[in-house]
């Protein structure tokens, strides 16, 4: 089943960003088992929403590829993660 991944960086800049992502993505070629992947400034820093093909394939990203790039970014935060029911391509 598929999962959403909502990751708030309080503080977070796009320069932050872009580092981070040139890391786990290079090339902005998607991590395996990702489908979705949105970006973008919120009032009190960075937000990023992803659509994972299943929770295995985003707890190896999660746990094993992205921490070590967001600590040399110098960002933190908490992901949520729930399952997909509904996914409407518009």
């Amino acid at each position: 089943m598929a999962v959403c991944l909502i990751f708030d960086a309080p503080g977070g800049t796009q320069a932050q960003y872009e580092q981070v992502r040139s890391e786990v993505a290079p090339g902005d070629i998607p991590p395996p088992g990702a489908t979705y992947h949105a970006a973008g400034p919120t009032e009190d820093g960075w937000c990023v929403v992803e659509v994972w093909d299943s929770r295995e394939a985003l707890e190896r990203f999660a746990t094993e590829i992205l921490p070590p790039a967001l600590e040399r970014a110098g960002l933190s935060g908490q992901p949520r993660i729930f399952e997909v029911t509904t996914i409407m391509h518009l």
